[in-house]
C-alpha cells in the first residue's frame, strides 16, 4: 500500500498544472490564429533557452540570444507566410541570419571550439523551433489563410492521452522494459496503455473534428505515438548525457518546458508530412 501511494505521490503537483496548461494551451487554440500564436512562441521561446542553457551545463557554449532569435523568425515568418500575410519570399531574411551565427563566432576570443558551439546553436533551432513552426502549417492547412485549430488540438489531446496512459499503466502493470539503457521507467505495458487511450481519444475526435477522417485520425495516432515516445527517448538520452534527472523547474511537478513538449518535437514533422502527402 505504501508502495502504490508513494508511485502516486508526485500527482499533487501534477494535476493542477496539467489542468492549468491544458485550459491555456486549447483555450489559446479554440480562441483564435493570435491566441495560438502568442502562447505557441511563448512556449518555443522557453524551450529553446531551455535547451540552450541544458548544453552549457555539458560545457558547450551556443550562441543563445541569437539562436533564439533565428528560431523564433522561423516560427514568426512560417506563421505570416501560412496565414497569408506576408508573401514566401520574406521566408529568404532566414537565411542571412543563420551566416551571421558565423559572423559573431569570430569575435568570440575565448571560444575553444566555435564550430562545435555554432553546431549546438544550429541543432537548438533545428530541434525546437522548427518543429514548433511546422504547427504554423498545420493550423492553416486549408490554405487562402484560414485557420483552423483541430489538428493541432487533435494532436495536442492524443499526446496528452498518451502520456496519460503510459503514465497509469507503466505503474499500475508495467514490468518489461521499453528502453532500460535511455529511460529505465518505461516499459512496453505503459507504452501499449498509452497507445490505447489514445485511439480511445482519436475515436472521440472524430465525433467532432472533421478535418481528418476517422482513418486519418486513427493513422496520425499511431504515428503521433511512435514519434511521440522516441521525442520523450530523445530527450532522456540528452539528459542523461549532461547527467540531470529534468530539463528544468519551470513546470510544477513537469520538470522544465523541454520535458513537457519533447513529444511534440519528434510528432509535427512527421505530422505535417502525413498531412500534406496523404
Amino acid at each position: 500500500m505504501k508502495s502504490s501511494s508513494k508511485k502516486f505521490s508526485s500527482l499533487g503537483k501534477r494535476v493542477p498544472t496539467a489542468l492549468f496548461g491544458a485550459i491555456v494551451i486549447l483555450g489559446s487554440l479554440y480562441m483564435g490564429q493570435w491566441t495560438y500564436f502568442a502562447v505557441f512562441i511563448f512556449i518555443s521561446i522557453f524551450t529553446q533557452v531551455e535547451f540552450y542553457h541544458l548544453t552549457r551545463l555539458d560545457d558547450k557554449f551556443p550562441l543563445k540570444t541569437w539562436g533564439t532569435i533565428i528560431g523564433q523568425l522561423f516560427f514568426v515568418l512560417s506563421f505570416l507566410i501560412e496565414a497569408d500575410i506576408v508573401p514566401l519570399k520574406y521566408f529568404l531574411i532566414i537565411f542571412p541570419m543563420l551566416a551571421i551565427v558565423f559572423m559573431i563566432k569570430l569575435y568570440k576570443k575565448n571560444d575553444g571550439k566555435p564550430f562545435t558551439n555554432v553546431a549546438y546553436t544550429f541543432l537548438g533551432i533545428i530541434y525546437v523551433a522548427i518543429p514548433f513552426s511546422l504547427l504554423n502549417i498545420m493550423v492553416f492547412s486549408h490554405g487562402d489563410g484560414h485557420y483552423s485549430y483541430e489538428i493541432v488540438m487533435g494532436m495536442v489531446l492524443i499526446l496528452w492521452a498518451s502520456d496519460t496512459g503510459a503514465y497509469f499503466a507503466g505503474i499500475t502493470m508495467g514490468k518489461k522494459k521499453l528502453f532500460e539503457r535511455i529511460s529505465p521507467k518505461k516499459t512496453w505495458e505503459g507504452s501499449v496503455g498509452g497507445g490505447i487511450l489514445a485511439l480511445g481519444m482519436a475515436t472521440l475526435l472524430s465525433r467532432f473534428f472533421f478535418d481528418l477522417s476517422i482513418i486519418q485520425w486513427y493513422a496520425a495516432t499511431f504515428i503521433i505515438v511512435i514519434a511521440g515516445t522516441y521525442g520523450d527517448l530523445v530527450e532522456s538520452l540528452f539528459k542523461r548525457g549532461i547527467e540531470i534527472k529534468d530539463s528544468g523547474t519551470s513546470i510544477p511537478g513537469h520538470g522544465g518546458f523541454l520535458d513537457r513538449f519533447d513529444s511534440l518535437l519528434l510528432a509535427s514533422p512527421f505530422i505535417v508530412v502525413f498531412i500534406k502527402l496523404f
